[in-house]
Order: C-alpha cells, then structure tokens, then sequence
C-alpha cells in the first residue's frame, strides 16, 4: 500500500497494483530507461504529450488553415462598400484601373486584409512563446513593457521630433519595444537567479508603469500628437499602407522562424529550469532566442497594426485546448488561429457600425473577454 516498499522495509507484492506516478515521473520516465548494460541512459527532455494524436493534430491544422484561407476571402469581400464578389476575383484575375470595386478592394481592404495576416501571425507566436518563457498563464506583450515601449516611442517622434508620416515614425515603435524589450531582461535579470519568470513578470510591471506615465505626460501636453496617436492606443488595420507592410514583414518572417523552433525547448523549460538543464537544454540561451522572437514580432506587430490586445493571450489557450501542452503543436496552431480570430475581428467591426466601423482593438476586447473569463472560470486551464 505504500509503493515499492512498505514503511516496515518489506518488499512490495509484485503481483500488486503499481505505484501511482507523479506528473514528474511520468514525463522523465522516457529518457531514463535502463540499457541492456543495466545502465540509465540519458535523452532528449521528453515530448509534452498531446490531447490527441499526431495525424489527427495534423488534420485539425489543415482544417485551420483552410478557415483561415476562407477567412481572407472574406475579410475582402465584406466591408461597409458595396463590392460584388465578381469584382473581388476580377481584380486579381483581370485588373481594371477604371472599376471604382476594384480599387476598393486593390487600394483598401488587401493591404488591410494583410495587415490582419501579418500582426495575427505574430501576436499568436509572441504570446505563445512569451507563456512558454515565463510560465505564466496571463504573460502577453503587455507584461514585459514591449507595447508600452514601443508607444512611449512613437508618441516621442510625434510630440518632440515633429514627425508626421507614418513611414518616419513608425520604425520609432520598433526601437521603442526593442529598447523596453531589453530594459526589462536586463533588470530581470540581475541577482544570482538571473532571469526567473516571476523577476521578469515584476520588471515587466514596473517598466510598463513608467514608460505609460511617460507616455501620458505627453499626450497631455501635445494635442497633435494625441490626435495622431489614438489609433496607436486602440489597434486598427486600416491605416498601413503596403508599403508599411512590406517594411515589417521581413521582421515577422524571422520572429516567427525563431520562434517556430523553440517547440522543444519550451516543452523543457516546462518543466522547470533545473530538469531542462538536466535534459542538457541551455537555458539562458533559450530565454535569449526567445526573447529576440518576441521583440521582432512584437515590435513588428506594433508596426502594422497598434496595441492589439487579448489575441496574444487567449489564442495560446484555445490552441492548447486542441493540442494539449505540447509546445510543438501549439505554436503552429496559435499562428494560423490568431489571423484568423483578428480578421473576423474586425470584419465584424466594419459591418456592425455601417457607413462607420469599429476599430478592431475595440472588438478584440470586446468579443475575447467574455470567453477568456469563462476559461479562468472553469479552472481546467492547460498546466503551463
């Protein structure tokens, strides 16, 4: 009754029922099989099994990247103009410069549509590694000062170097949120510990605290640049011009690689710093690589599409209730789910104010709290 061994030193009934595990034996027993030496054999930090299994996980991708395939379809189709689906196809079939639909969709609602695309992609990488890092269930952008940074940034170009175009002042954001970015490692980091996921969730706090009373001194005192920031404070896809957009994809394209690799790892880091430095992971490495992922899409993200909230928080969770824990899984599910949750997002913010539309920050929030908060009810989050 009391394992291997009673507490009176008597060996266990081998023909008894076997010693319950603990979540921890059952994760290392995988790497610590005895070999025909009778040795322990030490391996890979062993696979976060997943809800189910690979070729169904494989199919449920499939499945989200045809959704998120329709979704574009019809982030170009619908909107507050009347567009015919004929002119839709036609402007990439057969493109004529005089059809006033056409340069809807040409001039609108593609570079808007992409917008979607790309600061979609990376807020899921960005959030879901940012979880995987910190082990925080709640970690987002917004923890670690990164959109903060990357405000407090641009409202300075506005306000104080008299920058105008977006071209000028959008690579400002990108600075501002590398810059916080690394402030708050560098502090998180100080002490014998080095950068544990609580030092990091505190600087992240405090850092987010200053450079947002910073950032509203000067919006008090500057009506040009408050007028010109609102959307920064919201999140909107329909002010990037492709031009834009093509400035800041190179940044997600890489973002996303680095963080596309870090499946493993996280599922080590998982497990805590000690057993991952067991399983021969280099963990101050990893939280490096990590962190370089998330300031290029965050910063990246900001770029595109303003302070979006909620998505990087709550797609990492809704992934992980198809896959499970495994990291591997869910980051490439988060990056498919999360352009597709943005853009209806905000296809339902051009349809549910017409001839006006809601910015697609204010719907995000809007339609992502309620089930964000009945997840948290229901206590049965995925252990991070």
């Amino acid at each position: 009754m009391n394992g291997p061994a009673d507490r009176a030193g008597r060996p266990a009934d081998p023909s008894g029922p076997p010693p319950s595990r603990t979540r921890s034996t059952a994760l290392l027993d995988l790497s610590e099989q005895p070999d025909a030496e009778g040795a322990t054999a030490t391996a890979a930090p062993p696979p976060r099994r997943s809800v189910r299994g690979r070729p169904a996980l494989a199919a449920g991708l499939v499945l989200a990247l045809v959704a998120l395939g329709l979704t574009l379809v019809a982030s170009l189709a619908v909107g507050s103009g009347d567009v015919p689906f004929a002119d839709v196809l036609g402007t990439f079939l057969d493109p004529d410069a005089e059809n006033k639909a056409q340069l809807i969709v040409g001039e609108v609602r593609i570079p808007r549509t992409l917008a979607g695309l790309l600061a979609g992609v990376a807020l899921g990488l960005a959030g879901t590694v940012m979880q995987g890092v910190t082990r925080n269930p709640i970690a987002d952008p917004s923890l670690l000062g990164i959109n903060a940074g990357a405000s407090l940034s641009v409202v300075f170009a506005i306000s104080v170097l008299g920058l105008g175009a977006s071209q000028q002042y959008l690579w400002f954001g990108f600075l501002g949120a590398l810059i916080a970015a690394l402030v708050v490692y560098g502090v998180g980091s100080l002490g014998r510990e080095g950068a544990t996921p609580v030092k990091l969730a505190l600087a992240g706090a405090a850092t987010t605290a200053v450079l947002t009373s910073l950032t509203t001194t000067m919006l008090l005192t500057d009506r040009q640049s408050y007028d010109q920031f609102r959307f920064w404070q919201i999140g909107a896809l329909n002010t990037r011009s492709v031009e834009v957009l093509s400035e800041a994809a190179p940044f997600i394209v890489v973002g996303g690689l680095l963080a596309l690799t870090l499946g493993s790892q996280l599922n080590a880091l998982a497990l805590g710093d000690d057993l991952a430095r067991g399983f021969g992971q280099r963990v101050g490495l990893v939280r490096g690589v990590s962190a370089v992922a998330v300031v290029l899409l965050c910063g990246a993200s900001t770029v595109v599409a303003g302070p979006i909230g909620f998505v990087g928080l709550a797609v990492p969770h809704i992934a992980r209730l198809v896959t499970g824990p495994d990291y591997r899984w869910v980051l490439p599910y988060s990056m498919v789910l999360a352009p597709t949750l943005l853009l209806w997002a905000d296809i339902v913010g051009r349809v549910v104010a017409q001839p006006g539309e809601v910015q697609v920050g204010v719907v995000t929030a809007a339609l992502g709290c309620v089930p964000f908060i009945w997840l948290v009810r229901r206590r049965k989050l995925v252990e991070l």
